[in-house]
């Protein structure tokens, strides 16, 4: 009987799926960078907004503190966003007639809220608490970034679960006193693996690793 195949086959096949395999090894790699990529996470790119508010001018400039608008944040798991009558507590005064503005008037007269696009919008599953991280000594910029130096508000961190783990793992790397927690300017000492070590013991920080702890 004639010899179907070639000799060569055998080396072909032998080929087609070392390189099959290599090539699925190697896209796979590359989506593994890729979704950490400011491109897949949006890092340091603001999406639009309705009004464009300027950090770099509220908390940076005026030095407003965080508090001011986001009130809850020291007490529950959600920061809280200011209502309109907060923004013009200053504005019926400063930039009055300002076009840029008008959607803040007139929420402020019909009662209905600016539908600001969130920027730090995570999974439903995943269940976030600002008031234990704030009481613990995580400053907003370890996770926001430096907030009062932007025109307009991007993510300031993937927030992905590698990010938070390797933070629960390590809180001594971040932890603050508490006094400086809302200090955009404050930076970590040289001997911040010593004086976090001693915070983690003094505010009683657990690694808190196990998955019930953020998805519910």
């Amino acid at each position: 009987m004639a010899q179907v195949f070639p000799r060569r086959a055998n080396t072909v096949a032998r080929g087609s799926l070392i390189g099959g395999i290599g090539l699925i090894l190697v896209l796979a790699a590359a989506y593994w960078v890729y979704i950490r990529t400011p491109l897949f996470t949006g890092v340091g790119s603001p999406p639009p907004q309705p009004v464009p508010f300027s950090h770099q001018i509220h908390a940076g400039e005026l030095g407003i503190d965080c508090r001011y608008c986001h009130t809850t944040v020291e007490t529950e798991a959600f920061a809280g966003m200011p209502d309109t009558k907060t923004c013009m507590n200053c504005h019926t005064i400063v930039r009055a007639q300002d076009p840029l503005l008008a959607p803040v008037r007139n929420s402020f007269s019909t009662g209905q809220a600016i539908q600001w696009t969130t920027v730090n919008d995570l999974p439903d599953y995943v269940y976030f608490d600002h008031s234990i991280h704030i009481n613990k000594g995580i400053g907003c910029s370890s996770c926001h970034g430096q907030v009062d130096q932007e025109p307009l508000m991007s993510k300031g961190a993937s927030l992905q679960m590698g990010f938070c783990i390797n933070c629960h793992m390590h809180p001594e790397q971040n932890v603050r006193p508490r006094d400086q927690v809302f200090n955009m300017n404050w930076k970590p000492p040289a001997n911040q693996i010593q004086m976090g070590t001693q915070l983690v013991q003094e505010y009683h920080i657990q690694t808190k690793l196990s998955c019930s702890v953020c998805h519910r």
